[in-house]
């Protein structure tokens, strides 16, 4: 598999899914294999359970957590659409990667400290936000993001092609999403 979609967006109408229906095409139409988990249609449970340190100290998964890392584990590339809310990734998410991206599949500890296991992979980030980029800049928000999104793919050996911010959403006009969706097709011809 070419590419392994993870989004996080419970709204079929939001900008979000514009984003990854753009993404999908892109693909068709490049002729790339893809598989997209949609973590809140598949109603993905985010919380991790006893039985998952459990059976991460007996050195296997559960179903549903291994059923999503052998997808992972095939694509060569892989690209994560989500909204920012309150600073961070949406829960369903974080607990997606708590879950997945777990000891043993992600990363082990050796005598000479952690060594990610995933260092074949590569990812791209897109991210919506309802600020300005004015605003995210003079927060200094989007380097905190990028630090903490982008540095936990990173942990896992994950090169970070790309992390695209998309600001004020919600408040532009149509025209300004419209040229969004234009730069997702210019990154995704530039990346594939």
């Amino acid at each position: 598999m070419d590419f392994f979609i993870i989004y996080a967006h419970p709204n079929p109408k939001s900008f979000n899914h514009a984003i990854k229906e753009n993404v999908e095409n892109k693909l068709r139409e490049k002729g790339k294999s893809f598989e997209t988990r949609d973590l809140y249609a598949l109603e993905f449970y985010p919380v991790m359970k006893p039985d998952d340190f459990i059976a991460i100290q007996q050195g296997t998964y559960l179903p549903d957590v291994k059923r999503e890392q052998e997808l992972i584990s095939k694509a060569k590339r892989l690209i994560v659409i989500h909204p920012i809310w309150w600073y961070s990734m949406p829960a369903i998410l974080k607990g997606y990667i708590d879950r997945v991206f777990s000891y043993g599949f992600a990363y082990t500890q050796t005598d000479k400290g952690i060594e990610p296991l995933l260092t074949d992979k590569e990812i791209i980030i897109f991210n919506t936000l309802g600020e300005t980029k004015e605003q995210c800049e003079n927060s200094g928000i989007c380097p905190c993001l990028k630090k903490t999104i982008g540095g936990t793919f990173e942990f896992c050996g994950i090169k970070v092609l790309e992390h695209k911010f998309f600001f004020a959403v919600p408040y532009v006009t149509d025209e300004d999403r419209k040229q969004m969706l234009r730069e997702v097709e210019e990154l995704m011809d530039k990346i594939i």
